[in-house]
């Protein structure tokens, strides 16, 4: 098997991990990472050889651009507060500890090296994350401070991991020179993000057709995050703010088209790119396996000992963490998004899953120093980052469902329900406003007015049927006719249009322009 056979092969695992995932009930990160590690020790799989500093490049923006989709600036601007005590002052701290512990018990490993360490391994992955928690049905208040702190940790360990690689190599550390990088990381971060949403922007008004602005999402991330680091700014800041941008200011209510092509779009570049990044971490465990090499016990021991304190810390963190945002959250008014009990704090606490980041910071850290010598105790620190990121992923990705089923976490679907609701009525009443306003323009026939009057009440019934009650069970049962008939009508034509594709001279072109037509007329 050469290389690009085994990229098919993730990415058809990729896909089918979706089912079997839903099957069994388990994570299909996890699933995909279970295979990339079972086809790692196969003696018919070639050993993967991408280039450390093309992971985080190739993998991280379409994973962000898609996460940051299914979210919004205000759920981020809500939970601030959350999000800083998780993102960056747990990733400090977790460092910390890590470095304090892998210093003393790692024979020769250097102060700055173990800080490396602590900060590659410090940061939940953003992808983990939102895929495993997202497939839980757990409140959307936790997957909101999940998807928060697993995309912006990032920012904060990639710039501590990058000064503390500097320092190991040239054995110089200047604490203040590192908190500088860090803002000024964060600043150009911010500014190229802003410049490329808004550019962006203008361009898709210029290109007009829903394709070509789909394929301009796909560069945009990539665009980012390069243009990011050429200009030493974090590239994950830089895409998180391009893609808050187009979220917010790039959204044409009216462009069902490219609404409806994005998010198919988008769905499975996701699906495929988690995959392939979860079969590469498994994939990699080659390094470690080469490395631990006859000395198994003792590295064991070494992983066992910082896979104990990153699960500690994030526990003895998260509790006074979450009962102090409790506090300040009672005391002042902020519409902010806090786990409630006991049980959402543990719920997070087992979600902090390592990951691609993890994987691609350990595998870049370099070979020599300045002054020629080997990087002191790089395999020990390989070995440590993946025995880490596999106990995480694997055994609380696997454990994390039944967990969730223990505690009883769920998502307050009566709440959801009438958030629904809340919106269908809204849409009807904004439809009947608009055809109040037509009417003053226009003189519409009274038969007209009244049917569209009607149709205006079906928007919201579409939406949510729990709306009215004695009119709501005649209305239910009249539109489930009206789309019953017109649901054949429209299978009726598509049928005939598609025949007409094997019909002589029949432009396939324009069989398919219309077929596309018909086929977004029959989701309205």
């Amino acid at each position: 098997m050469d290389q690009l056979a085994l990229l098919f092969v993730l990415l058809l695992g990729a896909l089918l991990s979706v089912p079997v995932g839903d099957r069994f009930g388990l994570p299909s990160p996890v699933l995909m990472t279970l295979l990339g590690g079972a086809l790692a020790v196969a003696d018919f799989v070639p050993d993967v050889n991408i280039p450390p500093e093309l992971i985080l490049p190739a993998l991280l923006p379409p994973l962000l651009y898609a996460a940051v989709r299914r979210t919004s600036w205000r759920q981020f601007a809500a939970n601030r507060r959350p999000i800083f005590l998780l993102a960056v002052a747990l990733v400090f701290v977790t460092m910390a500890c890590v470095a304090f512990v892998a210093n003393a018990i790692v024979p020769g490993l250097p102060l700055a090296a173990a800080v490396a360490l602590g900060a590659l391994i410090a940061p939940p992955d953003p992808v983990a994350a939102t895929a495993v928690a997202g497939q839980l049905g757990l409140p959307r208040r936790l997957v909101s401070i999940l998807e928060g702190e697993g995309l912006f940790n990032d920012v904060t360990a990639i710039v501590l991991y990058h000064v503390a690689i500097a320092a190991a190599v040239s054995g110089e550390f200047s604490p203040w020179r590192a908190g500088l990088d860090l803002v000024l990381s964060a600043v150009v971060a911010v500014a190229v993000g802003l410049a490329l949403g808004w550019g962006a922007n203008k361009l898709m008004d210029l290109l007009g057709d829903a394709t070509l602005q789909i394929g301009l999402t796909l560069l945009v991330p990539y665009v980012s995050y390069v243009v990011a680091e050429e200009l030493h700014g974090s590239g994950v800041l830089a895409v998180l703010t391009t893609a808050l941008f187009l979220a917010e200011y790039a959204t044409d209510a009216d462009d069902v088209m490219t609404r409806l092509a994005g998010h198919t779009f988008w769905d499975i570049v996701d699906t495929l790119v988690t995959g392939v990044a979860f079969g590469l971490i498994g994939l990699e465990l080659h390094n470690a396996i080469r490395t631990a090499s006859g000395r198994w016990g003792e590295l064991l021991g070494w992983a066992a000992a910082v896979v104990g304190v990153v699960v500690v810390v994030r526990l003895l963190w998260l509790l006074p963490a979450t009962w102090l945002t409790k506090r300040l959250h009672a005391r002042r008014d902020y519409d902010e998004e806090i786990p409630v009990s006991w049980r959402e704090t543990v719920v997070m606490w087992w979600s902090g899953m390592r990951g691609v980041a993890s994987v691609a910071l350990v595998l870049a850290v370099p070979l020599k120093t300045d002054d020629g010598s080997p990087f002191p105790d790089r395999d020990e620190m390989v070995f440590i980052a993946f025995g880490v990121i596999i106990a995480t992923l694997v055994l609380q990705g696997l454990t994390l469902p039944w967990l969730v089923r223990r505690l009883g976490v769920r998502a307050d679907s009566e709440r959801e329900k009438e958030f629904e609701k809340e919106l269908a009525v809204r849409a009807a009443k904004a439809a009947r406003r608009r055809l109040r306003e037509i009417e003053q323009v226009e003189e519409l026939p009274e038969e007209l007015a009244e049917q569209m009057m009607r149709r205006a009440f079906d928007i919201g019934i579409r939406i949510s049927p729990d709306i009215g009650e004695e009119e709501r069970q005649q209305r239910v049962r009249s539109l489930k006719r009206v789309r019953r008939i017109q649901g054949e009508m429209m299978s009726a034509a598509r049928h005939e249009v598609l025949a007409a594709r094997s019909e002589p001279g029949a432009d396939p072109e324009i069989v398919d322009r219309v077929l596309r037509h018909l086929d977004v007329r029959s989701l309205r």
